[in-house]
């Protein structure tokens, strides 16, 4: 019969199809994440993604194909957006944009938009993507260095004793982390009627913070949000108004906050994955909660190395130590790369030091989970019976 090879290679194609569907559910084997970016995201975000990669619920498209002006896409941003301000209790009174570029390119966009050819910036310098955004910033007008502790290798931040701060300056920026040297602002610098500019790309909605004490926050979102691709960057409106007229339209935020973050074609993939980051955040328990883990999960990792007797020596120093970089040696460079090494072995990834200052760091941003950290610390306890 005609039809008998047309039902054979139906009935092949119906077996294939079961042994894939079942491959598909073999429990997918995973390290443990300690990369400082791109980091670590939650197992439900992941799960959802993989759920509907190849068509969105009655969207019938990938979200990889959806148009940045359709209907959909302008559901996913304004949920996105929404998330984000119910997170952080955001006034009115901001605007936020959805960007791209990184971090790296608002080193540039601040100050061209909001330092006065004739006006002066302050910086407060604890690292090396300070020192970046420093560097960018010169190129564009004048800047003070108001603190910085570069001849201590930063291993703290600047004290509220050392700066010396422009009460005229045009806004005054920070870094609210410091993933290579693993130090962090725990509050943000009181400054005054200064606007306060930071950059809080490696702990942003890590904790609870008063987003009224901040004139403008950028992150990039692919430790603690989402994924590479995207930067939020949240800027008060009165701040929108000192914008100079004549700027490159990508490179000015007024145009981008007037197009709803519109302008040009939206990174549609990494905006969608960091409306699911924000949802998920919310569904634990929101800002608080995600706090209390992350403050537990450094507590641990801290608690292990100052319990070693000096075989680990965490680098930074402890009144400015951070929560999502821990950063520690060991007695000799070879012990490290074994450490390194027999790590991986375990399934702990990532946890050698940024290659300017060597090491080892162990990044825990919000989705990196606490058995994660439990593996670690047993892990350094079993290394040091070992080798100490």
């Amino acid at each position: 019969m005609s039809g008998t090879p047309y039902g054979k290679s139906m009935a092949k194609a119906a077996v294939e199809a079961a042994r894939a569907a079942g491959a598909t559910k073999k429990k997918v084997e995973r390290v443990y994440n300690f990369n400082p970016g791109p980091a670590t995201l939650p197992l439900p975000v992941l799960e959802e993604l993989q759920k509907n990669l190849l068509a969105l619920p009655g969207v019938g498209m990938s979200v990889l194909e959806i148009s940045h002006r359709s209907k959909t896409f302008d559901g996913i941003i304004s949920a996105a957006e929404a998330d984000l301000r119910k997170l952080l209790n955001l006034p009115d009174t901001y605007a936020v944009m959805f960007l791209q570029g990184g971090a790296s390119l608002q080193f540039t966009m601040v100050p061209m938009n909001l330092l006065p050819k004739d006006g002066s910036a302050d910086y407060l310098v604890s690292g090396h993507w300070s020192e970046r955004a420093v560097k960018e910033a010169k190129k564009l007008g004048k800047v003070n260095i108001a603190g910085s502790t570069e001849s201590e290798n930063f291993r703290r931040l600047p004290r509220r004793d050392e700066w010396k701060l422009d009460p005229k300056a045009a806004y005054v920026h920070f870094t609210s982390n410091n993933t290579i040297y693993g130090t962090e602002w725990w509050k943000e610098p009181e400054v005054g009627s200064v606007p306060l500019v930071c950059d809080a790309s490696s702990n942003i909605l890590s904790k609870w913070i008063d987003v009224k004490k901040y004139a403008l926050i950028y992150a990039g979102a692919q430790k603690n949000m989402g994924a590479a691709g995207v930067t939020t960057v949240i800027i008060r409106d009165d701040l929108l108004e000192r914008v100079p007229s004549g700027l490159p339209s990508m490179l000015d935020y007024k145009l981008h906050a007037q197009k709803k973050s519109a302008y040009n074609t939206s990174p549609v993939f990494a905006v969608y994955v960091l409306g699911l980051v924000l949802r998920w955040l919310l569904k634990i328990g929101g800002l608080k909660e995600i706090e209390r883990r992350n403050e537990e999960k450094a507590r641990l990792i801290y608690e292990g190395i100052d319990a070693s007797g000096g075989f680990y020596r965490g680098t930074a120093e402890k009144e400015s130590r951070s929560r999502m970089n821990i950063t520690f040696r060991l007695p000799s460079e070879e012990l490290e790369a074994k450490f390194i090494q027999e790590a991986a072995e375990q399934k702990l990834s990532g946890l050698k030091g940024h290659r300017s200052v060597g090491g080892l760091r162990a990044s825990v941003f919000n989705a990196f989970p606490v058995e994660g950290v439990q593996a670690l610390v047993g892990f350094m306890k079993d290394f040091q019976q070992k080798n100490g």
